[in-house]
């Protein structure tokens, strides 16, 4: 399952252009706007206003969200600054956050324990094309290694 505003669905197109990706992948949201993240994935209006749309609070919760909206085990959601323009002094341009959630224990002390949530703030640079490719990137090797486990 994926939840991804920044990447705008390339995630899950990756995910798609492997032959028999049918069998384990159930589908993804592209929540771009606020509006979309609160309907759509559950998304508190109050943590978009507290914490905005690009942190920690806002990524986990809509990992979260695709977990319950779907019945899926395991959800890889992204939301970040691809730029060029929008970024902030605190959230420069190419900060993004990636959360994975679970509803199975995969183990190990470090795992994402059912029910739970793992999360990671990163800064990728370049053009805004890059930001997005690196952030798929960076979520499908962090999906796979859960995976792996």
């Amino acid at each position: 399952m994926t939840a991804e505003s920044l990447t705008g669905g390339l995630i899950g197109a990756t995910l798609t252009s492997i032959p028999g990706s049918s069998r384990s992948f159930w589908g993804g949201f592209i929540v771009y706007s606020p509006e979309a993240k609160t309907r759509l994935l559950g998304v508190p209006a109050g943590i978009l206003r507290g914490f905005g749309a690009v942190s920690r609070e806002t990524a986990e919760s809509m990992a979260r969200g695709a977990l319950a909206a779907s019945g899926a085990d395991i959800a890889v959601a992204v939301t970040g600054v691809a730029g060029p323009g929008g970024g902030t002094v605190d959230t420069p341009v190419g900060t993004v956050w990636i959360a994975l959630a679970s509803a199975v224990s995969p183990g190990g002390d470090d795992a994402v324990k059912g029910g739970g949530v793992f999360s990671a703030r990163y800064r990728f640079r370049g053009s805004r094309r890059r930001v997005r490719a690196e952030t798929a990137l960076r979520s499908l090797r962090l999906l796979a290694a859960q995976l792996d486990r």
